[in-house]
């Protein structure tokens, strides 16, 4: 197995079709092709499904393997822009954008880990949501940004995701809705309390209440998802949140069986990103946050 085969496995998944993988790193088609079936044999495994038209779609062995590939690559460049810095030392200034009241450990511990190993970085952080982040990321105000997101990203940047998991719902136990699970129309009747508009838990929200053809009502919106488990807590109403956003051994978190859209969590960038400050505390970032 070699890295070259990771990182054309990761880039096809990433751009849905072996053609467009190759535009992307300028090589053939038939060489990436041919490097991600030899990965196949090597592991054993079918690690992509090709229906035909260019597209692929994901094993059950593609879906482990791929968070795998893309924490082993990320290390990697983490490992590159590192030993960079005995030849020449990384020096720059980055811009970080992160979500409001992002409190997220491995992202805080990569940021002040950055400051001691690399003092030649100047870097100034700036809290917002994660609407405003990509536009900002996009006019060239930020470098780099952690956001929550549903989808896709807007046009011009590029993602890396390093959670993605479905909303739920919390309550306090002992609640009508204290169950195994639950369904989008269950919560009609009941105070919703979810985070503000532009975040991407409430686009998840919005854009599952849309599919089934539900009115997504938020009664009461706040910007940190703290305020809101404490508000549940109180009996304001019922939280929608993320399942890792949820910090509070006193309150149930529901599953709900319906929403189709995800809430998402990523680094957003532009492609044409060069800065070696930049790169290096994206690497440093998605190396940190490929446990959460």
């Amino acid at each position: 197995m070699e890295m070259h085969q990771l990182r054309y496995f990761a880039a096809v998944v990433d751009e849905g079709s072996f053609t467009a993988a190759a535009a992307r790193l300028h090589v053939s088609q038939s060489g990436i092709s041919t490097q991600v079936a030899k990965l196949e044999r090597e592991l054993g495994q079918q690690l992509l499904d090709r229906p035909g038209r260019g597209g692929v779609r994901l094993t059950p062995a593609g879906e482990a393997v791929l968070p795998l590939a893309k924490s082993a690559l990320a290390t990697l460049d983490a490992i590159r822009y590192t030993a960079a810095e005995f030849a020449d030392a990384v020096r720059g200034r980055v811009r970080l954008g992160m979500i409001m009241g992002c409190s997220i450990p491995p992202f805080l511990d990569a940021v002040a880990d950055l400051g001691r190993t690399h003092p030649g970085v100047e870097l100034s952080l700036h809290e917002g949501h994660s609407d405003l982040l990509q536009s900002r990321v996009l006019a060239g105000s930020l470098d780099l940004a952690l956001i929550g997101y549903a989808g896709e990203v807007g046009p011009g940047l590029e993602a890396t995701v390093v959670i993605d998991e479905p909303i739920a719902a919390v309550v306090q136990p002992g609640h009508r809705l204290d169950r195994p699970e639950l369904r989008l129309a269950d919560l009609y009747g009941e105070k919703v309390l979810c985070l503000s508009p532009g975040t991407g838990l409430r686009a998840a929200y919005e854009r599952s209440c849309a599919q089934l053809g539900l009115a997504a009502r938020v009664d009461i919106d706040a910007s940190s998802p703290a305020t809101l488990l404490r508000l549940a807590e109180r009996g304001a109403g019922v939280a929608v949140l993320s399942t890792s956003s949820v910090e509070n051994p006193g309150l149930r978190t529901v599953p709900i069986a319906d929403a189709a859209v995800h809430s998402r969590l990523g680094l957003v960038a532009r492609p044409d990103q060069h800065s070696p400050a930049v790169r290096l505390l994206h690497a440093k970032l998605v190396a940190a946050l490929g446990g959460c």
